[in-house]
């Protein structure tokens, strides 16, 4: 699969400095010029135009036929009454066993075994609020371009605008054909709802795929009874912070919509596409905007911020994930380091987390970090116990940065800037307050260890994270 945001080729290298004028090719010919806009519009009903007023720039209509296609092509059997008791049975007995490893009540209230078709149909609606800022720019993008190739004839002008938007329909419908190829090659791969750690399951409900759970299992030696009970895990783990931590959907939501946000077109291989181009040719225009679009990040304290928060919190979500469910599984499943190691290996060589980020957000993830995280969650249970552990979810500001996945003992132990504080600054020789520092130069809240870990040093790890992680373009 491409690095490359929704699978963009390269066009061929034009020789001309400036994009000349398409307009031109028709000579300023009313009549041809609106023929013309009759054949955009038929290409555009061929191609499905995106549902409901309230549709996006992305057409998820097409994004959706062609991802059910591609699975459907290379085999989706239906669910059959036996595999949906055995997923069924999985989940709640996994959530059973996790009684006993965390705080956090179950998260699944409907256990569901899903199809290859299934998945993308339910987790459709999750994944357009994560790319559509991303598709907005490349739409937006994709219709400047071409209409700003050159000067369009006064006369045509009253017309230019039903054209610039026929492109960008048009556009949309080609970024929607490249997220659903994406998308129904991700479904070939996982096993569950929460595979990329993203929150893409509808509420209170929890499910794996057989035919991913089947796959996963080939060439482990371990029964079909525990590769499933311990996908189960994982899955019901994930679902347990995804309906308890009731801040946490937004969060990760919210971090990967800033990072799109922050991205920037590069435009040059459309306009290079461009160059000479018979506007009156709509299958010529359709080519061009299949080009490529490099996608960057802004180098600017936003982007880099939002880039450590998504980073950050994916890694402490899969790093909790890992850590709840090794320590009820082993003891429990005679299998469960190798099925532990099935799922590190997944993950070093590119896993359905990473590929999805890289493919359709432009985000590069570090197993490193994940590794890291894990860490941390294993020191904090072993200094804190599970309540302790558990409890650092209840704000995100208790949330370990990125510097603290750079010292996990120092996180668990509660170590912070307030160790180096020399009150004595603050103090008279009797421990009242010196004059001037006021009723609030002692602030409780901030001295409470939560309080300052989220204020001071949630700075400090945008500063340390954001020049270290890599954004694939």
């Amino acid at each position: 699969m491409s690095d490359t945001p929704f699978g963009f080729n390269r066009p061929g290298d034009g020789d001309d400095d400036k994009p000349q004028d398409p307009f031109k090719a028709m000579g300023g010919d009313m009549q041809q010029f609106a023929a013309m806009l009759h054949r955009f519009a038929d290409m555009i009903g061929s191609q499905g135009a995106p549902g409901g007023p309230d549709a996006g720039p992305l057409n998820w209509d097409l994004a959706k036929n062609i991802a059910r296609h591609s699975v459907v092509e290379q085999g989706d059997p239906s669910i059959v009454d036996a595999e949906r008791r055995q997923v069924e049975e999985a989940l709640r007995l996994a959530d059973l066993w996790l009684d006993e490893g965390t705080t956090l009540p179950a998260g699944i209230q409907k256990p569901q075994a899903w199809s290859r078709s299934e998945w993308i149909e339910q987790t459709l609606p999750v994944w357009a609020k994560v790319c559509d800022p991303i598709a907005t720019r490349m739409v937006e993008s994709m219709g400047g371009a071409l209409g700003g190739a050159g000067d369009i004839p006064a006369e045509m002008q009253a017309m230019a605008g039903p054209l610039i938007g026929m492109v960008k329909q048009m556009a949309g419908a080609m970024v929607g054909g490249q997220a659903g190829q994406a998308l129904g090659a991700l479904a070939r791969e996982v096993v569950g709802s929460a595979d990329v750690g993203l929150p893409l399951a509808p509420d209170g409900v929890g499910a794996l795929l057989p035919a991913g759970v089947d796959a996963f299992g080939e060439g482990l030696e371990v029964s079909d009874d525990e590769v499933r009970l311990y996908l189960a895990l994982r899955e019901a783990a994930h679902q347990r912070l995804f309906a308890h931590v009731p801040w946490l959907r937004a969060h990760i939501l919210g971090a990967v919509e800033d990072y799109a946000r922050g991205i920037t077109v590069d435009l040059s291989g459309i306009e290079q596409a461009v160059q000479g181009l018979d506007i009156s040719n709509p299958e010529a225009i359709q080519e061009a905007l299949g080009g490529e679009i490099s996608l960057q990040p802004e180098e600017t304290p936003q982007q880099k911020a939002a880039l450590a928060r998504l980073e950050t919190t994916l890694a402490l979500v899969e790093g909790w994930v890992d850590t709840v469910v090794n320590e009820v599984a082993n003891g429990r499943l005679p299998g469960a380091v190798k099925l532990a190691e099935a799922v590190r290996r997944r993950r070093a060589t590119g896993g359905p987390a990473e590929r999805t980020f890289a493919t359709l957000v432009g985000l590069e993830l570090r197993p490193r970090r994940l590794r890291e995280a894990a860490t941390l969650w294993r020191t904090l249970t072993e200094v804190r116990g599970a309540q302790g552990r558990d409890a650092v979810w209840e704000h995100p500001d208790l949330l370990p940065t990125a510097e603290d996945l750079d010292d996990p003992e120092g996180f668990a132990q509660g170590k912070s800037e307030l160790d180096d504080l020399d009150i004595s600054a603050f103090t008279n020789e009797d421990g009242t307050g010196k004059a001037g520092t006021g009723e609030g130069g002692t602030d409780e809240g901030g001295t409470d260890e939560g309080g300052t870990r989220g204020g001071a040093t949630s700075q400090d790890g945008t500063d340390e994270d954001g020049d270290d992680p890599k954004a694939s373009s």
